[in-house]
């Protein structure tokens, strides 16, 4: 660990700071601030030539400043001559964006890691993509962690598994279900939903037997939190006992935090890939678990040039 340097953005100081604390290193010290215009200017104030570095930064909102900074930083460590740059990105902002949508739209996921490969860095590290193809776009090597070792411990510690259900909220996040209801020996089922604009959603039909079972929703990002508040009331009229929603990633933009509040859901539990807004934290229904020492130690073992995809088997 003694040519290793950790650095953070603005985005979540007190995850880097756990990160920082599971491996025993301390944080680089380093200036990320803003001109009068709010041009980023970056000065890193100790020496890393030679060091593997890492730079910790979610792409959260707002999202354009934290991507410039982690560009920014990057580009810092590459003309300072640091042997290796690991872009540790916990939240992948824009990997939603990851096809044509229709005529004259962009694949944005794509145009981010090509702006992330050009200011230098040298391989990625992120958490629970949207979507597992973006590893693809990148042309340095990625490792995508899951979430999914913390959320089972939660689950255990929390919930009595003999009444569990693991639940999909939609079609394309049975794979991910699947994978947890295995982990915990639980059924599972899904909710077939249908999207009618961005941003909305209508509950059609819910896919398996939920009646009197303990309901766990499990996605990678909830946002407006329409699609687990719907979700919620579909299978609590369909005779579940209690809905719980476990997602990695806390985007909960606008009123979405007073929405869960208001929700039927019993609880909702994220973790700190995002850092929680004021809203979020007094939110009596939402609970944030760590996840600090996860990605420390797949970043210790990146050091160490050990296995990551060990840490999930």
């Amino acid at each position: 660990m003694a040519a290793m340097k950790l650095l953070a953005g603005n985005s979540n100081r007190p995850l880097a700071e756990a990160i920082a604390a599971h491996l025993g290193v301390p944080l680089c010290r380093a200036q990320v601030r803003r001109f009068a215009d709010q041009e980023i200017w970056v000065e890193i104030l100790e020496n890393v030539r030679g060091q593997d570095t890492f730079v910790i930064q979610s792409t959260s909102a707002p999202a354009n400043d934290h991507l410039m900074e982690l560009l920014i930083m990057v580009d810092a460590l590459r003309r300072a001559s640091a042997r290796r740059i690991t872009a540790v990105i916990p939240y992948f902002g824009y990997a939603r964006q990851d096809r044509k949508q229709g005529p004259r739209t962009p694949i944005s996921a794509k145009l981010v890691s090509n702006l992330i490969t050009r200011a230098g860095a040298d391989r990625v590290l992120t958490v629970d993509l949207h979507a597992g193809q973006v590893q693809g776009f990148f042309d340095i090597p990625t490792d995508n962690l899951f979430a999914a070792p913390v959320i089972v411990a939660d689950i255990k510690s929390h919930l009595e598994l003999k009444n569990v259900m693991v639940v999909s909220p939609d079609v394309g996040g049975v794979v991910r279900a699947r994978a947890l209801a295995k982990r915990i020996d639980a059924p599972l089922a899904i909710v077939d939903k249908r999207r009618e604009r961005a941003g909305e959603s209508e509950v059609m039909n819910i896919i398996g037997d939920v009646n009197g079972h303990n309901c766990i929703l499990i996605d990678d990002i909830v946002d407006s939190g329409g699609t687990l508040c719907n979700a919620a009331e579909a299978l609590l009229a369909a005779g579940a006992g209690s809905v719980f929603a476990y997602i990695t990633h806390g985007v909960l933009s606008g009123a979405a935090a007073e929405r869960i509040a208001n929700s039927k859901l019993k609880q909702l539990v994220v973790t700190d890939t995002i850092r929680a807004t004021a809203a979020v934290e007094s939110a009596p229904n939402i609970r944030v678990i760590p996840i600090g020492h996860l990605i420390g130690e797949a970043i210790a073992r990146t050091a160490r040039e050990e296995s990551v995809s060990s840490l999930f088997d």
